[in-house]
């Protein structure tokens, strides 16, 4: 289920937190990534205005497609309209504490979550612990050439 992130929204909740209060929106970009990778799902953040004259920093954000509104028009309104214009708009996740976002995504069956929900689930998700990724040597054992290698250390004959 696609999500769609109203980006200074999300922000502007994630700061009022003393821990989180300096946190620029490229760096919650690469957090909410690191998220979606982990639970196997794709995003679009939409942030209000044209961003950075620079958006190379944005760049190699696996999983998540940031997006600017424009000078013209603000992350609300591009979300309503991709919400109006999708054919299954109920297949998405639509992240915003922001009521007239929560009412369209209702009114087409979306999910909707507010904003310091879902960034409690991606503190959750990321801080869980993950058991670690055995070594492949652990399945295939060791080569012909390791093998004689530790008989001679331990002074084994073959």
């Amino acid at each position: 289920m696609p999500i769609i992130i109203d980006g200074y929204n999300l922000l502007h909740s994630i700061r009022k937190s003393e821990y989180f209060e300096s946190m620029s929106d490229v760096q919650l970009c690469r957090i909410i990534s690191r998220y979606l990778k982990l639970i196997g799902e794709k995003g679009e953040i939409i942030f209000d205005g044209s961003g950075p004259r620079d958006k190379s920093e944005f760049d190699n954000i696996s999983n998540l497609d940031v997006f600017f509104a424009g000078q013209d028009s603000d992350a609300d309104t591009v979300i309503e309209e991709e919400l109006q214009i999708d054919s299954a708009p109920k297949r998405f996740t639509i992240v915003s504490s922001d009521r007239r976002i929560r009412k369209a995504a209702q009114t087409k069956k979306a999910t909707s979550v507010k904003s310091e929900e879902f960034w409690t689930n991606v503190e959750k998700e990321l801080s869980r612990k993950r058991p670690a990724k055995e070594p492949a040597a652990k399945r295939q054992g060791l080569s012909e050439s390791e093998t004689r290698l530790w008989m001679k250390l331990f002074g084994i004959e073959q």
